[in-house]
């Protein structure tokens, strides 16, 4: 599997960023204000339901058992929808970078560590690949780590038999690469296609955000995200960062 290849874009002007950067800005407060709104009758709702399934439990009636199924029923979807919109929330505040100059094997290789146990217990194996004069960039520790996390989760997935995760740093012509390469299922062209459009998702219940909010932290870094992968065949995620 070879890295796919950057695709040639016009760079914006200055201008033309900031422009965009003040529309987008507008939107994710409006879109997180609406979502906090949503969240807090949801809250109140789903204490209720907690409140009306004690009451239940105390009820002596034939229909009980019935009634309380129909209740955890709702209790369901609205956790359901309450992390949608944390997804949700969490993509629209992507933006507002705290910036850091980072060596991006340190970052890596502390987010192994954490994550580690949970690949162990999914019988995943990570073998990392270190470029030892890998130069430094300019990130947001925080939310690279998000990105990690995404996509790590996202591996874990596509290999519920386990398998093998390799993280592989290298560098040329001003550039820090890292790919994440799985040997899991694969992902066909027509999911391929949309795998970074917002509320698409192949998983029953899934939110849509987690490809989508990676690919928004890359861009705000001024980087790229790129992924080549056939069915049956793995899947490598290539990210790239501008040097300092």
């Amino acid at each position: 599997m070879q890295r796919p290849s950057a695709v040639n874009e016009s760079p914006l002007s200055v201008a033309e960023r900031e422009k965009l950067e003040a529309q987008y800005s507008e939107i994710a407060t409006l879109a997180g204000g609406l979502a906090h709104e949503i969240k807090n009758p949801l809250s109140t709702m789903s204490m209720n339901l907690e409140l009306l399934t004690e009451d239940l439990e105390t009820l002596d009636v034939p229909s009980r058992h019935r009634m309380l199924k129909k209740v955890e029923s709702v209790q369901r979807e609205c956790k359901h929808l309450q992390e949608i919109l944390d997804a949700f929330l969490q993509f629209a505040r992507v933006g507002k970078l705290a910036l850091t100059t980072a060596n991006l094997n340190s970052l890596v290789s502390d987010f192994i560590d954490f994550f580690r146990p949970q690949a162990n217990e999914a019988c995943i194996e990570i073998s990392p690949h270190f470029d030892a004069d890998l130069p430094a960039v300019q990130i947001d520790p925080a939310l690279f780590r998000q990105v990690l996390m995404n996509l790590a989760l996202n591996v874990v997935q596509a290999m519920p038999d386990g398998g093998l995760i390799e993280l592989q740093t290298s560098h040329r012509d001003g550039t820090v690469y890292l790919d994440i390469i799985d040997n899991g299922k694969g992902i066909d062209e027509k999911v391929k296609s949309r795998m970074f459009d917002a509320f698409f998702s192949t998983k029953a219940g899934g939110s849509g955000l987690g490809l989508p909010t990676v690919k928004k932290i890359v861009d705000a870094h001024h980087g790229t995200i790129e992924c080549d992968s056939e069915p049956g065949r793995g899947t490598r995620f290539t990210i790239s960062f501008p040097v300092c």
